[in-house]
């Protein structure tokens, strides 16, 4: 998969036991070094999820009526063990279990006892899932196995760490106090998958260092026609505030048996690069598919194919909204794109330590191609992250002399794999004084003269 094009692993934390995950971390890490590539690893906490309790299955007509107690004690009921349900349902409410293969509506809720009616035929089967559209619920969005899994994040220095389930931007916050306690410091991305998520979702973006478009479960607590302009407007925010943004479930679903896509999902993972993802995400076709790689290697064919049609004239006139925002980094990342694309220079280079620079240079697109030069590992991990970013490593720095200086020899040491050639023209951009985060404010124009090579 690393060979296919794999960026980012993702350790689903909704899956198995702390000694898999060590075992897979070494894998990926060591596998990693061994092929020269650059992989960010990101933790996904399970976050609360709502299940049915333990019982047999049933057969439910269209219409038929079902009814559950906190524990299924209750003569005649199913066990639904979580009371801040029984606290927060009301007649009409809708509940979706499993991934949509049935539909409860709530007839009356007592507090004791919760009277639904199907309103499709199907099998209703214990521990599956519910998504309850339209309803606030208390249940809280760390729970306690997240803030255990969250101490093995920290403990193994995983690159990102994804929340489920966010609804506001306390949560993030939230999320951020507990990884301080440890001592940590690791970006946090939000996945959208509920209704109070998209009412707040400038909020998170704001908190978040990046999001993700999490189709599944969104699509369960939205209405289903909806889920393609959400997608839209998920990304647009991510855009506008400079933090990547992933796209993910049932990008391949198909080549979880099959070693071909669909046309649709072709159509699907193109729309959404096209829109402006920074990331696009396998979940089945890789964990569980039978063509992983193949189903990597697809994805970033359809990718690559993709952003050779890409319509990077019209991202130039999003630029002017951004510039417009009054930040000098805004107003210095928006020209550096400009400036590149009027002078045809080979590339945009970004000096960075957090990777901030960069970041915001990728967020407008530019045709130019981006490079980020850093001399921290982790920061090279979590650029991978981003949309068009390819990194180098340089030396460790001490002031802005220095890091022109070594940004221009590590851009030089790699001018073969560049094709750089004498006269080529680079733009160099970052901020002064070098290691201050957030802080983008130069722009500079070097003529490539042809690296110094020994005899």
């Amino acid at each position: 998969m690393m060979k296919a094009g794999m960026n980012v692993a993702r350790i689903n934390f909704s899956h198995g036991k702390a000694e898999d995950h060590m075992e897979t971390i070494a894998r990926l890490r060591r596998i990693a070094d061994e092929e020269n590539v650059v992989l960010a690893l990101l933790g996904d906490l399970q976050g609360p999820k709502i299940r049915l309790g333990e019982f047999e299955t049933i057969y439910l007509n269209a219409d038929d009526e079902v009814r559950f107690s906190l524990d299924g004690s209750v003569e005649g009921t199913l066990g639904l063990p979580h009371k801040e349900l029984f606290d927060a349902l009301k007649a009409g409410a809708k509940m979706i279990i499993g991934d949509g293969e049935m539909d409860l509506e709530v007839i009356s809720n007592d507090g004791t006892v919760l009277v639904c009616k199907s309103i499709y035929e199907g099998e209703l089967k214990q521990r599956k899932g519910i998504n309850t559209p339209g309803t606030k619920h208390s249940i809280p969005a760390i729970t306690k196995k997240d803030r255990e899994d969250l101490a093995f994040i920290c403990q193994f220095e995983l690159d990102f760490v994804a929340l489920s389930f966010v609804r506001s931007a306390e949560d993030i916050d939230e999320l951020r106090s507990l990884m301080e306690a440890q001592g940590k410091s690791i970006p946090i991305i939000a996945k959208i998958e509920k209704f109070e998520a998209m009412q707040n979702l400038k909020g998170i973006a704001k908190a978040a260092n990046g999001m993700m478009v999490a189709r599944g479960d969104l699509g369960l607590d939205m209405p289903t026609e909806q889920l393609p302009m959400l997608q839209k407007e998920i990304i647009s925010i991510g855009n506008r505030y400079g933090i990547p943004v992933i796209t993910a479930t049932q990008m391949l679903a198909s080549m979880e048996t099959s070693p071909r896509p669909t046309r649709a999902e072709a159509s699907d993972i193109a729309n959404a690069i096209l829109d402006g993802t920074d990331a696009v995400m396998l979940s089945n076709e890789t964990a569980v598919g039978r063509h992983p790689a193949l189903a990597v290697r697809t994805m970033g064919e359809i990718a690559q194919n993709t952003e050779k049609n890409f319509p990077y004239k019209a991202w130039r006139s999003k630029r002017k909204s951004i510039a417009k925002l009054g930040s000098i980094s805004d107003a210095i990342s928006t020209s550096s794109c400009n400036l590149a694309e009027q002078i045809n220079a080979k590339m945009i280079v970004t000096s960075t330590m957090s990777g901030y620079t960069a970041r915001h240079i990728s967020r407008h697109r530019p045709v130019t191609p981006i490079y980020a030069v850093t001399p921290l590992t982790k920061t090279r991990r979590r650029l991978a992250l981003l949309w068009g970013v390819e990194c180098i490593r340089m030396g460790q720095i001490e002031s802005t002399d220095e890091m022109i200086a070594e940004s221009i020899s590590a851009i030089e040491s790699e001018d073969t794999m560049l094709n750089l050639k004498p006269g080529d023209l680079i733009v160099l951009t970052g901020g002064v004084p070098f290691g201050r985060t957030g802080h983008t404010n130069l722009i500079q124009v070097h003529e490539f003269e042809g690296a110094n090579k020994p005899d």
